[in-house]
């Protein structure tokens, strides 16, 4: 079984970013924004309030405190300073979760921190710290440095593919500034290999093995909710 999870609430003040409420409907769960690359506190209340309308379940999205380059620029922060960081956000979203009365189903780290953690012991422990304070599993990409530092956590680890980002040779995700598009019906059939066979397609045409307790859609990438719908309906047999 697998869940469709979106990184979502991304718009802040006057700014919109990505179809959130078309979306919405074609995912199970929802990684919010907490307002260090994106959102803000009307936003965040917001798409809490959606996610609950659509019995969509939500996980906290923390990033790198990097508004101005979205959390994809990596940034130079020591263990104490990353966990204090993750908490601090996850906190916030937690408040309007439990104003909504919702529990907070997991944290995903966002962007280059995300990735930092995939690679990187200290920053993956530092993240860890964080989520050891809330007790929920952190989702992540398997067979990296995500999973042999997160796995080991009482809470768990919930192993990620991507539809709409690629990946090299070794397994590692290629995280972009700004996100293509992708063609929705070439992405539901590798989303299905993914849950499936357990194996995915590098950039280079190599199959690599992979692991899916979630699928990932961004709200953000060129023609986001028709990608959703596909995948949805492909993975509907498949569907926590």
């Amino acid at each position: 079984m697998v869940a469709i999870n979106c990184d979502m609430g991304e718009a802040y003040s006057i700014y919109r970013c990505g179809d959130d409420e078309g979306i919405f409907p074609h995912i199970t769960v929802a990684n919010v924004a907490c307002g260090f690359h994106a959102s803000d506190p009307v936003v965040m209340r917001k798409t809490v309030k959606l996610a609950k309308e659509h019995a969509v379940k939500v996980g906290a999205h923390p990033s790198f405190p990097d508004r101005e380059g979205f959390g994809r620029r990596e940034m130079k922060m020591s263990r104490d300073e990353i966990t204090a960081s993750v908490m601090y956000q996850v906190g916030a979203l937690s408040a309007f979760l439990k104003e909504a009365g919702m529990e907070l189903n997991h944290i995903k780290a966002h962007g280059a921190l995300y990735g930092l953690a995939s690679r990187d012991e200290e920053v993956a422990r530092a993240v860890a710290d964080a989520a050891d304070v809330f007790g929920v599993p952190l989702m992540g990409i398997p067979n990296t440095v995500h999973e042999q530092v997160w796995g080991q956590r009482k809470a768990g680890f919930l192993a990620e593919y991507y539809t709409d980002l690629d990946y090299r040779d070794d397994g590692s995700l290629i995280i972009t500034r700004e996100h293509v598009a992708y063609d929705p019906d070439e992405a539901a059939k590798a989303a299905i290999r993914a849950v499936t066979e357990n194996v995915a397609t590098s950039v280079n045409g190599k199959e690599i093995p992979m692991r899916a307790d979630c699928v990932c859609v961004h709200s953000d990438t060129p023609g986001a909710v028709d990608l959703a719908k596909a995948v949805h309906e492909a993975l509907k047999p498949y569907l926590t």
